[in-house]
């Protein structure tokens, strides 16, 4: 009998030690997956387009069940801010740093070299020097890319109207990715019979007079990813439809904003895919140069029909074949 009472005893002893095992490890688990990671969000400037970069970005890290505390900060376009932000974000020793374009990326990246960065809304990572490689990064960080299809862009003006031979661009001298976009334009125009005529600006107050003095020049506009004509893209829009002139974006955002067409990305897709990269870096423990950084995995044909209207141009076009009107 006391042989018993001790056996049962010390089986009583076992099953609360594992209970109390198994009550640590389920302790364990939920402070894992309660735990509140520190973001930092880094933008350049307000406008439509890199404000959606920064919706998907949250709402994806909501979908993927990554609980974060965000401190957004918006430079309102001025870049030494950036840096002033990049500095608060260290000294506040964030988790991860999101910048969206490419001062913003290029300022985080000068303030640390350890905590994690990931951009978005920047052309071109290499030439910017964010990165060695799209395929190896190095270094504390990586991203997605809004390189956008442009041969496809430019195709459209030629869909629209064969005798198209003049196309107008209108950008930021002093943004990088917005030279590197206007000398891929002339490229690839050149081999579809699309002659580029440029005009630069240094501040959003100069985007009236730049539309003015190319408007006569050319058979059609293409608004590029720049984040100052981005800022003021309904005056462009607004310009081309009184001259009956043919727009093409970059964008969706631009089409929203009354350019008619655009056959490329969605910005708000893009910070959902940069989410996902940040949920590799938190969550499962990748760093940054083992992720590639990617361009927009999601594009799509998008038309304003109150633009098409104002131009009289048949929906019957080519042009819009499988595209969709802005919403």
């Amino acid at each position: 009998m006391k042989k018993f009472s001790k056996l049962l005893s010390l089986t009583v002893a076992g099953i609360m030690v594992l209970s109390g095992c198994s009550s640590n490890i389920d302790t364990a688990n939920n402070i894992q997956d309660e735990k509140v990671y520190k973001i930092g969000i880094s933008q350049l400037a307000d406008h439509q387009a890199l404000d959606d970069a920064r919706r998907g970005f949250e709402d994806g890290l909501k979908e993927l069940g990554v609980n974060a505390e965000i401190d957004y900060q918006n430079a309102q376009g001025d870049i030494p801010t950036t840096i002033t932000i990049s500095q608060k974000f260290v000294k506040d020793e964030v988790d991860l740093i999101y910048a969206i374009a490419t001062p913003a990326a290029q300022s985080a990246k000068q303030a640390t070299k350890d905590i994690p960065i990931l951009f978005s809304a920047v052309t071109d990572p290499v030439v910017a020097e964010l990165v060695d490689s799209m395929e190896k990064p190095g270094g504390n960080i990586t991203g997605t890319s809004d390189a956008s299809p442009m041969d496809r862009q430019l195709q459209l003006f030629k869909d629209l109207d064969e005798n198209i031979k003049k196309i107008g661009i209108i950008f930021n001298t002093d943004e990088q990715n917005s030279q590197i976009q206007v000398e891929m334009a002339k490229d690839l125009g050149s081999s579809i019979g699309l002659e580029i005529i440029e005009v630069g600006i240094s501040n959003i107050s100069d985007i009236p007079q730049a539309v003015d003095s190319i408007i006569k020049k050319v058979d059609g506009i293409y608004t590029i990813t720049d984040n100052k004509v981005a800022s003021a893209i309904n005056i462009v829009s607004e310009k081309a439809k009184s001259n009956k002139l043919i727009t093409v974006g970059a964008e969706d955002s631009h089409v929203n904003n009354g350019i008619l067409i655009t056959d490329g990305i969605s910005y708000y897709e893009l910070g959902k895919q940069t989410a996902r990269m940040a949920k590799e870096i938190l969550v499962d423990g990748k760093t940054p140069s083992e992720i590639p950084s990617e361009t927009a995995t999601n594009t799509k044909k998008v038309f304003n029909e109150n633009t098409l209207g104002v131009l009289g141009i048949d929906k019957n076009n080519k042009a819009f074949k499988d595209a969709t009107k802005n919403h």
